[in-house]
């Protein structure tokens, strides 16, 4: 079901192909964005911790639990959770592609061990697809979130590890309630997000490191779009001026900040070209889990680290069609050829012009550069070595990549 859907889904005709190139073609002869604007950086905010967990590579499959225990109990003492408290672990499930495309299901299986033994009661494993793979409208479903969770190995791992599983998208389309992001957002409307929300008591957080073809990177705030209703999704997409500040202001919304406790990535692995289902998949010798309760500091490290892995990645890798966000033209027609399958032919035409811009460091991102502003300014982020499992020179290197600019300061 859910690749006849790709396929069908995925056809265009001629006629809406030569329209989507003229748009594209109109705004390619704009004049072209500065790629290396200077972001405008607010002072330092509060004080962040930030979990570093090292895994060798020969061993990453016997220790990977164990690491996720350890990063995770060197943020939080989880005095949060009473006994019988619901916890959802949103993982990142943008297609059926195995980790790292998707976030490694070994590592919520240790999650979900580990709620369990701190005395959790329900443990709910819950995500929507992207759109190429799931599409949910008023008048029906086409393609299966769940379909796609079973062949990456998500599903089964984490029902053996005794957690349920939940796919919005199966209730339908009234499955989800309005949820408003901070004030002076970018946002229209307010953001559709799942009713399950209201009916748990805690949110994890657990995605996975990559780069991704629209915006650069996908790490904790963008895979807040797989809460999303298609409609969300929609103004998100079509309005893409403000694509990049939507982004983090989306991660504001009440039902997530008064519930998500931690934020953790098991990144030994990582897709450093392409994004967000495919790419030039990095296997350092020495590789990362990582956590945070402040979803901005954990989005700084994850940063820091895709950069890192980057220079792991050949050089063609990084060029053209392999990476294809360095390109203007490219970037452009691919959020347009997303609208046109969120909204139709229409929408895809009327839709904004979404700019690409280097990002060379962490500071260069404007997804980061919001949430600053949104979380009282850039975390003074504390790097922890767990144990001493990472080597002193990558940990000094992460930390010297997330310190705030002294220009800044």
């Amino acid at each position: 079901m859910t690749m006849q859907f790709r396929k069908k889904h995925k056809e265009m005709s001629r006629r809406e192909f030569g329209q989507l190139l003229a748009a594209a073609a109109v705004a390619a002869a704009l004049p072209k964005p500065d790629e290396n604007v200077q972001q405008t950086l607010p002072g330092p905010g509060p004080e962040a911790i930030a979990s570093l967990v090292g895994i060798s590579r020969v061993s990453e499959e016997a220790t990977l639990a164990e690491a996720v225990r350890m990063a995770a109990e060197s943020i939080t003492d989880f005095s949060w959770l009473s006994k019988g408290d619901s916890v959802l672990i949103k993982p990142t499930l943008n297609s059926g592609n195995p980790y790292p495309a998707t976030t490694n299901p070994t590592g919520i299986a240790a999650m979900v061990a580990l709620l369990k033994e701190k005395g959790a009661g329900r443990v709910i494993l819950s995500d929507m697809s992207g759109i190429e793979y799931v599409k949910l409208s008023p008048n029906g479903l086409e393609g299966s979130s769940r379909h796609l969770m079973e062949n990456c190995g998500m599903a089964q791992t984490a029902v053996a590890a005794g957690a349920e599983l939940y796919f919005p998208e199966e209730d339908g389309w009234d499955a989800f309630f309005e949820d408003g992001p901070a004030s002076g957002s970018h946002w229209k409307a307010g953001i559709m997000m799942p009713e399950i929300l209201k009916r748990v008591d805690h949110l994890i957080l657990m995605p996975r490191c990559s780069r991704h073809i629209l915006l650069g990177s996908t790490l904790g705030m963008k895979a807040a779009v797989g809460y999303w209703r298609t409609d969300t999704r929609l103004e998100y997409h079509h309005d893409a001026a403000t694509l990049q500040e939507k982004t983090a202001e989306a991660s504001t919304v009440s039902s997530l900040r008064e519930r998500q406790r931690l934020v953790l990535t098991a990144a030994t692995r990582t897709l450093a070209t392409f994004g967000p289902d495919k790419g030039y998949e990095t296997w350092p010798e020495k590789g990362l889990v990582f956590a945070s309760d402040s979803i901005v500091a954990h989005d700084m490290v994850s940063l820091a680290w895709l950069l890192e892995n980057r220079k792991l990645a050949p050089l063609p890798e990084k060029k053209g069609s392999s990476d294809p966000y360095t390109s203007q033209v490219i970037v452009g027609f691919g959020n347009r050829l997303v609208v046109k399958w969120l909204g139709g032919i229409g929408q895809a035409l009327t839709s904004e012009r979404l700019i690409r811009h280097d990002i060379n460091t962490i500071w260069d991102d404007r997804v980061l550069n919001r949430a600053y502003h949104l979380w009282n300014g850039v975390p003074r982020v504390n790097l922890i070595n767990v144990n001493d499992t990472v080597p002193n020179d990558v940990r000094q290197n992460l930390a010297n990549m997330v310190s705030l600019p002294e220009a800044s300061g």
